[in-house]
């Protein structure tokens, strides 16, 4: 194609595209019966619009061919960026861009600060990593795109003219990628950067063609994509030790603070777990819109949808023949998958909820705002509203809202086996983290628990149970300020829990091998984190509490003789006594250490190298 066709072909698709709708077909519960809607944005606004029964195929036939278009048109773009005169690469049949032009390509990341691990992704471009290639793999909008873009301009003038970048589509398939990279190398290819490469469908079952064959012959080649499940899989099968992997999906609080210069605990817990100057997705447009971020329910869904449930499935159904989907074939079969994984993942944050709910030996629940609001000090901030609440029926308002299903409700039901599978692929995602807790007693079980690495995604189900309280028709006899102090309150409780798992799973990230830490449950009380020292046999104990002011209540666990007894007759002795939380960092005259926690957070990982 010449660049003359290629400039009148965009514009042909640019003016078919005016005529199809945008955006995505999403189903809402109306009166309890779920109804679809054409949700778009407009103008920084979302929009959305009734979709009748008898037009909703035409819809969606009409969306196809607008995804079809878009796809078409980045392809066409690329090889007018490319030029279809350039020498020796004008009969490539993947999108494959060159020299010079990777320049323009990447000026979207001049000025980007670069994410930790760009290091190991320099380490292997100037390492000697002969018969290894570099995945580099994450959840979408983590920065993966930006981080391919930015290694290509930190080559020299000499290496771009080596290098290539290939942005991968659902058509290419696996003898297009071998006969353009067979061309490349012939050419003198050195630095190939493979984006999307997870899209091909017969990647998994034969990415070993990259590391056995064109990186043996000397090519740094860095795959990436949004299915990490796919690399997870390919990995057990294909690559296993021909790989080196960098993850992109969790962004510790110190990281996400220093790539987007907020500096604010509350700001993580809300937003967390998302770059949002990370990763251009060329084939989605939408998912640049505003509504990409956690910032509601629904968006949180969608995410859910683009960036979990459709990464699981793809990656399934393209390793050998969709034999690794085992217990879940039946769900997929039926249509029930997404479903089912939105209900694991709801059922686990709806669980996290409830807790606060109902779990009334905890400080941070439910029962103790109310206690707090009665007993606070400010007249006018003293209310006892969360206990003329009927806390059942909100419960099962939150159920409600986050559009949890019995098994009744499902056409297959979901088993533990499916529930087991699930959650073992979400950990390969890296969305999920068992959580490390360990006991002294035998009587004291430590928990069921897993930690999430977005808290964005848990803290936007959260705002679903301040809609629920808020809806609530007693709740909405009382007057609206004391309506706000218990959706505050119960709120403040909610981000206390998580900033107990932000600093918990920051540390554990951050230690050698040397240390461990860990929740440690006691007979009366439970240590939010204990940090072991195996060499040394002593440890750390630390409170985490969401506030900004010192009260002797917050490390009474910390102080208790027969705790402190139970814990160094097991951990040996304990060195230090802290309080992680919101105010000035200082220390108390009884030794009880009180740490502000973007402060701890920001020097974990030098704290504890």
């Amino acid at each position: 194609m010449t660049k003359k066709d290629a400039a009148v072909r965009i514009g042909e698709i640019e003016q078919e595209l005016l005529s199809l709708p945008k955006g995505k077909i999403v189903i809402k519960k109306i009166k309890g019966k779920e109804q679809p809607y054409l949700q778009w944005s407009e103008n920084g606004h979302t929009k959305t619009k009734y979709v009748k029964a008898a037009e909703r195929e035409y819809v969606e036939e009409q969306m196809e061919r607008r995804a079809l278009l878009l796809k078409e048109r980045d392809a066409v773009k690329y090889l007018l960026i490319r030029g279809d005169a350039e020498e020796g690469t004008d009969d490539t049949r993947t999108n494959a861009a060159r020299g010079q032009d990777l320049l323009s390509l990447t000026d979207s990341v001049i000025g980007f600060e670069k994410r930790d691990c760009f290091d190991k992704l320099w380490k292997y471009l100037a390492g000697n990593d002969r018969g290894r290639v570099c995945l580099l793999y994450g959840l979408r909008r983590t920065g993966k795109t930006t981080l391919l873009f930015q290694a290509i301009r930190e080559l020299t003038p000499q290496q771009r003219e080596k290098a290539v970048y290939i942005k991968a589509h659902v058509d290419d398939t696996m003898d297009d990628m071998i006969h353009d990279l067979k061309k490349l190398r012939d050419e003198g290819a050195r630095y190939v950067f493979i984006d999307e490469v997870t899209l091909i469908r017969d990647f998994i079952d034969s990415a070993s063609i990259f590391s056995d064959i064109y990186a043996m012959q000397g090519m740094k080649i860095v795959l990436s994509g949004t299915d990490s499940l796919g690399f997870w899989l390919s990995l057990g099968n294909e690559l296993y030790d021909r790989a080196r992997v960098i993850h992109t999906t969790y962004i510790p609080f110190r990281e996400y603070s220093r790539l987007l210069g907020i500096d604010d605990i509350d700001e993580y817990i809300r937003y967390g777990g998302l770059l949002k100057t990370g990763e251009t997705d060329f084939d989605d447009e939408d998912l640049l819109e505003e509504t990409a971020s956690f910032r509601d329910d629904e968006s949180t869904r969608r995410y859910i949808d683009t960036a979990i449930c459709k990464n699981i499935q793809h990656s399934l159904a393209c390793c050998r023949e969709g034999n690794y989907f085992r217990h879940l074939r039946s769900l997929y079969e039926a249509g029930e998958l997404t479903g089912a994984i939105h209900r694991v993942i709801e059922k686990m944050n709806h669980q996290f909820l409830l807790r606060t709910l109902t779990e009334p030996f905890q400080s941070h629940d439910l029962g103790s705002a109310a206690e707090l609001l009665r007993k606070q000090p400010d007249e006018s901030r003293r209310t006892d509203i969360l206990e003329r609440i009927d806390r059942d029926l909100i419960a099962q308002k939150l159920m409600e809202m986050l559009d949890i299903r019995n098994q009744e409700d499902l056409r297959i039901g979901i088993t533990d086996a499916h529930v087991q599978e699930i959650r073992e692929y979400l950990k390969a995602l890296e969305l999920l983290v068992d959580c490390p807790s360990e006991t002294v007693y035998p009587e004291a079980q430590p928990m069921d628990y897993v930690l999430f690495t977005q808290p964005g995604m848990r803290y936007s189900q959260a705002q679903a149970l301040v809609y629920v309280l808020m809806k609530d028709p007693v709740f909405g006899l009382f007057d609206e300020r004391e309506q706000k102090l218990a959706c505050d309150r119960i709120l403040e409780d909610v981000r206390g829990r998580m900033m107990e798992d932000i600093v918990l799973l920051d540390t554990v990230k951050a230690l050698g091998k040397q240390k461990k830490a860990f929740k440690l449950v006691l007979s009366r009380w439970e240590i939010d984190m204990l940090i072991y020292d195996r060499e040394q046999h002593s440890c750390e104990a630390y409170e985490v509490k969401h506030s900004k002011e010192q009260t002797g209540h917050q490390y009474r666990a910390l102080i208790d003789p027969q705790s402190a007894e139970a814990i160094e007759q097991k951990y040996g002795i304990i060195t230090r006594r802290c309080v992680i939380y919101r105010g000035k960092s200082e220390k108390l005259s009884n030794g009880i250490e009180y740490l502000n926690v973007e402060e701890y957070l920001n020097g974990v990982s030098y704290r504890f190298r």
